[in-house]
């Protein structure tokens, strides 16, 4: 394993030839303005490159040591000059052409961040607003797979009716220690891998919420708990309601009534089920 070891031509079973002995990424960096408007960081690759002149989003090859998310950052950084720490990654999109995937990372920026060509393949960086970037001369593998991707660019936030959900682990004697079941359920939603109709990887915002004797959860990394104050329907409702307008919702619920009170807000719902089998599985 080194750097660099992914550099060369690879063939797929399509009789395509690519560039990436073990596949390549890109990253989709994409910031939403205040009118809720995706911009994705583009590239316009060099004349002399595959595909000179079109553009695409900054990747490359990657080696063999990395996954799609690091290799992703790293060209972003070689090519870009793009810190990757100022990004979210929100999930990954492969595109697998049999022996051969090209990985899109999709990552959230916090506003249009600075950009330079910072290596010989970039011959223009830009923010492009989600309605020009059509009316470029594309990458064909981008253009391919920007029908599927592109829905894909809001923020999602997964809401989490924590004690409903916890009923329905029904863990053996769950009720008397509704503290310790509720950390279990949260410490073990962290670990977890979801499972998306899209992405081979997702990662949401994740928001749980807790009420009752649950309240003293502990931290739990990659989640946001919030404390419910009185009701906890009234907290996710509330949870929901804040959601920017561009934003899609999520909420795990097997609650009724609190299905019909954050559909109204524009929220989808899932029952634990959904959870609980990705779980066990």
């Amino acid at each position: 394993m080194a750097a660099k070891d992914g550099d060369g031509w690879a063939e797929c079973e399509r009789g395509h030839r690519h560039w990436g002995i073990h596949g390549a990424s890109g990253l989709l960096a994409v910031h939403h303005d205040e009118a809720g408007v995706p911009h994705v960081l583009m590239q316009k690759r060099s004349w002399w490159s595959h595909h000179g002149g079109t553009w695409g989003l900054p990747g490359g090859a990657r080696d063999s040591h990395e996954d799609a998310v690091t290799s992703a950052l790293r060209e972003a950084r070689e090519e870009a000059a793009l810190p990757g720490d100022e990004l979210r990654v929100r999930g990954v999109y492969v595109d697998d052409h049999g022996g051969w995937a090209f990985e899109t990372v999709i990552a959230e920026a916090p506003g249009l961040l600075a950009v330079a060509p910072a290596n010989r393949e970039s011959a223009e960086l830009r923010w492009l607003p989600l309605p020009e970037i059509t009316g470029r001369r594309l990458h064909p593998g981008f253009a391919e797979t920007w029908g599927t991707i592109q829905p894909e660019l809001a923020p999602e936030t997964l809401v989490l009716d924590v004690a409903n959900i916890v009923g329905a682990r029904a863990e053996h004697g769950w009720w008397r220690d509704r503290l310790g079941a509720a950390t279990r359920l949260l410490e073990d939603v962290a670990g977890l891998r979801l499972t998306h109709p899209v992405l081979a990887q997702w990662y949401p915002r994740i928001v749980a919420v807790v009420e009752g004797a649950a309240k003293r959860v502990p931290d739990v990394p990659g989640i946001q708990v919030v404390a419910a104050t009185g009701s906890g329907d009234d907290a996710i409702t509330e949870v929901v309601r804040r959601a920017r307008p561009w934003e899609r919702v999520l909420v795990v619920t097997a609650d009724r009534g609190l299905k019909e009170r954050v559909t109204r807000l524009g929220a989808e719902t899932a029952g634990p089920r959904w959870l609980l089998s990705q779980l066990d599985g």
